[in-house]
């Protein structure tokens, strides 16, 4: 059976399939990745560890820990708390990167911990960005960081995967920010959300290893949990130079994990050599949910906004507008490379920033401050005006100096612009690649120099998202019910959040009881809701079911209701973590959610359908209302997590065998 690269990704890092079993898109399995990194939220996950009756990690050469976050924050509160997480790393012997060292992303690829070909994770949604080296990086909650640590292991839904073909070149003074601006931009209807993306294509040929870093790291704006890159001919040829880079520069500052003969550990000609031999790719004949192409000869700068991603606006366009800035940003994991300051260097030499602009800059790591400094590109962003941060997120996560102030408008090449994430939700934030951050900081408005036509980019889908798929026989645990039936309540609203399922006033009263959840549950979305559902209903919601915050409570409180699963036509896959890893079980079924639809419209809010759904978990099925539905395979991974009650009794329970 074919595979594409990231089931066969999947396959290597999967643990206890039944024998002859290949992985498959949504599929549950119990993984260990390569390695799993951690920042400042490590302080978070150290709590998390020890309350499961964990003593030691497992793997210590599989953790990273570093601080990036609020790396310019020297209160007495955050230096104490950045000196508990190093001496918990240096108690349990894991590589540690203080703060200064740079972003946790950028190191995990300058250090060869994000290896083509490989699983890696991190408590952190832009772990997407190791994709740009060909490795399968997918984020993880605190809760799967605080089991690996434990275990080795956590747990993973394989997403439907995506095929997204770049198509020809880019023309001169397009980059790789722009290629992601664009694919956001048009694509812009959740065509990928929760999926993973695998590129393609002859246009990859013309992307540099920075520019696919850059598009990897925002397929997580985008809405993917994974973009993949090839391992190809140029991958290799970077690793080389890596290596060379490496060996020459020596060991300094690599974490005790090295041979002791004066060899990276990981960025090593063997491995290399290894990587070229295994010739890991996707197979001809694999299948993907959804195929995209963007024909790239037709891409050019774009900015990314006011406050959203999924809004583009071509130069010339914008520049009509004349938008003054007030603050410009060049930072961050997704474009602090040493390149990128080269492209803004290019642009600022023998310029300066416009009275009344703020322009700061922040390398993604100190390595890559000093490459720049040794190019000489720092020196002439300095010179031009440039405010110098140290190696770190800072404004990007809205930490730190020059965040925006009520009323402003900042133009960064940072990765996200929601509303109030880089300081004032009364300010704008827009995106763009590192060039047209440069000339509009020059300009005290969003320009770009150059004649640019209005032309837009072109984009097809050439195949939408197909029907699921029958699975062949699932093996059901002897403590697992190999059918469920209850009485399906149907929620019709799409993009039903967190606050409406269980209200935000509730969250932090930490004594609230499972009694009381279960008596709040809804109340933001039906006032009625509580009184119509009983216990052993299954609950049927809309597509991207628990969007919004990341609580808990938002799963425990449905459980607690006594609400035997909840099927929606799509989750918030922070949400579906959260219901796993609380042995909450979640299953989608966008058919039957359609046909509820068109049944029972949405003149109600909450409607008890008298409809009995059966669920077979043996042969991933759903019948309802005289139809049968196919769903995703409910693997012993995910069936064990529901018998124990969730990841924390798995881990204490592994913890114990």
């Amino acid at each position: 059976m074919a595979q594409n690269l990231v089931e066969k990704i999947a396959q290597k890092y999967a643990v206890g399939l039944d024998k002859g079993q290949l992985v498959r898109a949504g599929d549950y399995l119990s993984i260990r990745p390569a390695h799993v990194m951690t920042h400042d939220n490590t302080g978070a996950v150290i709590p998390k560890f020890r309350s499961i009756g964990a003593a030691k990690i497992l793997d210590p050469r599989q953790v990273v820990v570093t601080l990036d976050h609020n790396v310019q924050d020297k209160s007495e509160d955050n230096l104490k708390k950045y000196a508990k997480i190093e001496a918990f790393a240096k108690q349990m012997g894991v590589d540690f990167y203080p703060a200064g060292r740079g972003i946790g992303h950028q190191i995990m690829c300058e250090d060869g911990y994000a290896w083509p070909g490989t699983l890696a994770v991190a408590s952190d949604s832009h772990s997407n960005m190791y994709g740009g080296l060909g490795c399968l990086g997918t984020p993880v909650v605190r809760t799967d960081a605080a089991a690996i640590w434990a275990t080795g292991r956590t747990w993973w839904q394989v997403p439907p995967v995506a095929r997204v073909t770049l198509k020809g070149s880019l023309k001169p003074g397009v980059t790789g920010k722009d290629v992601i601006i664009t694919l956001c931009g048009i694509f812009n209807h959740d065509e990928v959300l929760n999926h993973a993306i695998e590129f393609i294509g002859d246009g990859i040929q013309s992307l540099s290893i920075d520019e696919r870093l850059t598009i990897a790291n925002m397929t997580t704006e985008w809405g993917a949990l994974a973009g993949v890159f090839p391992i190809d001919g140029i991958l290799i040829s970077w690793l080389s130079k890596r290596a060379d880079y490496i060996a020459r520069r020596g060991l300094a500052g690599v974490p005790s994990d090295a041979d002791g003969k004066g060899t990276h550990p990981r960025v090593n000609p063997s491995r290399i050599e290894q990587l070229q031999q295994e010739k890991l790719s996707a197979d001809s004949n694999a299948d993907y949910a959804k195929e995209l192409i963007l024909h790239m000869d037709t891409v050019q700068p774009h900015v990314s906004g006011p406050n959203s991603v999924k809004v583009m606006t071509s130069i010339p366009e914008i520049r009509n507008k004349n938008i003054k800035i007030h603050k410009a940003y060049l930072l961050s994991c997704v474009n602090g490379r040493v390149n990128d300051l080269a492209e803004a260097a290019t642009i600022m030499k023998g310029q300066k920033v416009a009275a009344g602009v703020e322009l700061y800059i922040a390398a993604a790591s100190s390595e890559v401050e000093a490459e720049s400094e040794k190019r000489g590109d720092w020196q002439v962003l300095v010179g031009a005006g440039a405010i110098a941060l140290p190696p770190g997120c800072g404004a990007c996560i809205g930490l730190g100096a020059g965040l925006l102030q009520d009323g402003e408008v900042g133009i960064s090449a940072t990765n996200r612009n929601f509303k109030g994430r880089m300081g004032s939700r009364n300010a704008d934030a827009y995106l763009a690649s590192p060039a047209v951050v440069a000339a509009s900081a020059i300009a005290g408005i969003i320009d770009y120099p150059g004649i640019l036509d209005l032309t837009l980019p072109k984009g097809d889908m050439t195949r939408a998202e197909g029907s699921a798929k029958a699975a062949g026989e699932v093996r059901i645990l002897p403590e697992f019910p190999p059918i469920i039936e209850g009485e399906l309540i149907f929620c019709h609203q799409d993009n039903l959040n967190t606050d409406g399922i269980f209200p935000g006033k509730y969250t932090y009263i930490d004594d609230f009881t499972p009694q009381q959840q279960a008596g709040v549950v809804m109340e933001n979305y039906d006032s009625e809701f509580g009184k119509i559902v009983k216990a052993g209903d299954i609950l049927v919601g809309g597509f991207n079911f628990g969007s919004g915050s990341s609580r808990e409570q938002a799963a425990t409180a449905l459980k607690y209701r006594g609400l035997r699963l909840v099927i929606a036509g799509s989750f918030s896959e922070t949400y579906k973590r959260n219901a796993l890893n609380n042995g909450y079980l979640v299953i989608d079924a966008p058919q039957l959610v359609e046909d509820l639809k068109s049944r029972f419209g949405k003149e109600k809010l909450t409607v008890k359908t008298g409809i009995t759904g059966k669920i077979d978990f043996r042969k991933s099925q759903l019948a309802a209302d005289g139809k049968n539905y196919a769903i995703g395979p409910v693997g012993p991974a995910a069936q064990e997590l529901i018998i124990l009650g969730g990841l924390e009794n798995w881990v204490k329970a592994n913890i114990k065998s």
